[in-house]
């Protein structure tokens, strides 16, 4: 198979993973292990968090909402401090650059697909000067879901990608962090990576493609 695109989840790929800083917050607040996590799982697709990353709520409005589901649960939690956390831990992953500038110098393109939240009284994603200067850069193409109104795992945001790449499905590597967002990527055809160690998902990936993604 000859694919033409390759596709990035952000957070957990390219970048730190953020549920590294729900650990890091919640051994700080003093709450039980996978307590933000659980908050999100329990809240679904209606839940603040999904309804944030699916641009309905900016970070304030998200914050009221947020910190009501974890008092609800037994926790407290200052989204403030939270957020703060994740984007001090949102430095890029060298190797992971070095594979996305190898990938676009064979020919392919490359796109980033996450799911994002919009800054308070703005209509842009969050780190959008980030967006702009830095992924505007490396990427060929950048979906997001706040600004697309639809969130990962739902097929559409996958398929809203591989049209703006201009490849099919069965074109197109995905890597993410997360099972459940990689399931209907394969649904639609394409193939599949799931990155827990950056290093072994490179080697894998690499292997699809045929080259190799090392610094020349």
């Amino acid at each position: 198979m000859t694919y033409q695109a390759v596709i990035f989840d952000l957070g957990g790929v390219v970048m730190p993973s953020p549920l590294d800083a729900f650990r890091a917050y919640e051994a700080e607040a003093g709450l039980p292990h996978r307590f933000l996590s659980e908050i999100v799982l329990a809240g679904g697709d209606d839940g603040a968090w999904s309804r944030l990353e699916r641009g309905e709520l900016n970070l304030s409005e998200f914050a009221d909402t947020f910190e009501s589901e974890c008092a609800m649960a037994g926790g407290t939690v200052v989204v403030s401090d939270l957020f703060a956390s994740i984007e001090s831990a949102s430095a890029p992953r060298p190797k992971m650059i070095t594979a996305i500038e190898r990938i676009r110098s064979e020919g392919l393109r490359v796109g980033a697909l996450t799911n994002n939240w919009h800054a308070d009284n703005a209509q842009e994603p969050r780190n959008d000067k980030v967006t702009k200067d830095f992924l505007g850069n490396l990427f060929d193409v950048v979906v997001e879901s706040a600004i697309e109104g639809v969130r990962k795992p739902d097929p559409k945001i996958y398929e809203i990608t591989c049209d703006r790449l201009a490849v099919s499905p069965t074109e197109t590597v995905f890597l993410d962090d997360l099972g459940t967002n990689l399931k209907p990527a394969r649904a639609i055809g394409m193939a599949t990576i799931k990155v827990e160690d950056p290093d072994k998902a490179l080697a894998e990936l690499a292997a699809l493609l045929k080259f190799s993604l090392e610094e020349a």
